[in-house]
């Protein structure tokens, strides 16, 4: 017999979900800054320069750590990696908030 319980385990959130919702935390980044080829941008440009970037990748990118790894890790024309200036005035690699972030996720599920 099938516990009830099994029953009621939320199902895994899907890849695209997952994307999506790395792309939606660093627009949501308040007071930050994302540093991209010694430019800097504000949350929702850096989100819509990464969401286009996941577009581009097309077939490429098939889960969260593929985006994480081809698409938000850095430059694909300088090969600079992305940065972060956090509120509190800490700079970290994207790919590292990105992957912190990630887990979190996961973590909720």
């Amino acid at each position: 017999m099938i516990s009830a319980f099994l029953l009621t385990v939320p199902a895994a959130m899907p890849e695209a979900q997952k994307i999506e919702a790395l792309i939606q935390a660093v627009a949501n980044l308040e007071g930050a800054v994302f540093l991209r080829n010694g430019a800097e941008h504000a949350p929702k440009a850096a989100a819509d320069h990464l969401r286009l970037k996941w577009r581009n990748a097309g077939r490429r990118v098939k889960t969260a750590p593929d985006f994480i790894r081809y698409c938000a890790s850095g430059s694909s024309l300088s090969g600079q990696p992305y940065e972060i200036r956090l509120k509190d005035g800490r700079t970290v690699l994207a790919r590292d908030w990105l992957w912190t972030e990630l887990k979190r996720l996961e973590a909720e599920r």
